[in-house]
């Protein structure tokens, strides 16, 4: 059997107020949830992986890689060096600023507290535990997925799990385009834990927030798509299937892309 360990961060926020601008403070525009994948034999290897990251640029008292922490030359240097690792990178990307022009019942979803975050971890264990599965396959094997994720403030992870269950069991209204391999993931097997506690966590983090600076504008209104550039190379692709490594909600946003923007970048 093939076993997969998958970390989860995530990157912005879920509100819907205020939207961030060039002028003023406020709310992302754009809410990111991001996985770091690896085998299980290279999941033993993350802490040293990570070390080697904070062993290029020490600081005294700093125990855990946090990618807003770090100096622009620091990300460059961490993503590089992440991109000679066997790690996988899936992150789905919810474009915050189409979310008002819904109808007022849909609105009013989306604003219920954690329903956009669910939704994004549901896009996010389909693309990850499709890749999983299929990989094991062609090579003759089962697959097993243990996922955790990064412990969030605010986050109900019993109505998350509640939410997987209810896709599992098929109490859906709507029957998904896709779905999760549930042969591969069991939702009881979800585990949640601090950041700092886990290398695999801090890679997500990395892996999340590099993609996160190409898309969500500084208060300049620029972005940073250099981090996920140097990052290319880990993000999913299966062929047949488009958006498996970076998946944007809506696929109109991808149609907005400006130059500079991250889509440039990565093709």
């Amino acid at each position: 059997m093939d076993e997969y360990f998958v970390y989860i961060d995530e990157a912005g926020d879920e509100g819907f107020g205020k939207l961030r601008s060039s002028n003023s403070g406020g709310q992302s525009k754009w809410l990111l949830l991001g996985a770091a994948i690896v085998s299980k034999e290279n999941d033993r290897r993350l802490p040293k992986w990570r070390d080697e990251i904070m062993a290029m640029f020490p600081q005294k008292g700093r125990r855990d890689l946090h990618f807003k922490n770090l100096k622009h030359e620091q990300k460059v240097a961490a993503c590089r060096h992440l991109s000679d690792k066997p790690v996988g990178a899936c992150v789905v990307c919810s474009d915050k600023t189409t979310i008002p022009d819904l109808s007022p019942e849909a609105l009013a979803v989306y604003k219920s507290k954690g329903h956009l975050y669910n939704y994004l971890v549901r896009l996010l264990l389909e693309r990850v535990s499709l890749a999983c599965a299929v990989r094991s396959e062609r090579a003759g094997k089962n697959c097993k997925i243990h996922v955790t994720f990064s412990k969030r403030g605010g986050t109900d992870y019993g109505v998350m799990r509640d939410y997987l269950f209810l896709m599992r069991d098929g109490r859906e209204r709507l029957p998904p385009t896709r779905s999760i391999r549930w042969d591969a993931l069991n939702p009881e097997d979800i585990k949640v834990e601090d950041h700092a506690n886990r290398a695999g966590l801090q890679i997500a983090d990395l892996i999340t927030s590099a993609t996160y600076a190409g898309l969500e504008r500084n208060p300049y209104g620029d972005t940073e798509p250099r981090y996920a550039a140097l990052l290319s190379r880990r993000y999913l692709r299966m062929p047949g299937i488009k958006g498996t490594g970076i998946t944007i909600i809506p696929k109109a946003s991808l149609a907005k892309a400006e130059a500079g923007s991250l889509f440039d970048v990565l093709g």
